[in-house]
């Protein structure tokens, strides 16, 4: 993120995936510009906030990258509002994202527990 522009690579620098789109779309939604384009090292050292996505990951900022602190070192307010769409999202209470969700039904027997 720099001077309210959330830069991301390009698709031939990173892994294509389900959270990447995801986040980019949310970011949209919130009215954020995003733009692929190579970033650099020393660009990330003079971002704004940087945040980083995955499967796993989902979505986080990073504080320091080398040993540099990131902004004032605290996840910023873009991420904050990324992820807190994002996990609203996953939860499932956002209607406007409810066709990305798949609801699964268990039908299967859970054992009890034996004290």
């Amino acid at each position: 993120m720099r001077r309210n522009k959330i830069i991301t690579p390009p698709l031939a620098a990173v892994l294509e995936g389900i959270t990447r789109d995801s986040i980019i779309k949310i970011a949209d939604d919130l009215g954020y510009e995003v733009v692929e384009l190579p970033i650099s090292r020393d660009q990330l050292y003079i971002a704004d906030e940087v945040f980083i996505c995955g499967t796993a990951a989902e979505c986080i900022a990073l504080r320091e990258i080398d040993f540099r602190t990131i902004g004032d070192g605290q996840a910023g307010p873009v991420t904050r509002s990324i992820q807190k769409v994002f996990y609203e999202l996953i939860k499932g209470t956002l209607p406007q994202y409810e066709g990305w969700l798949d609801y699964v039904t268990l039908d299967i027997d859970i054992p009890q527990l034996v004290e």
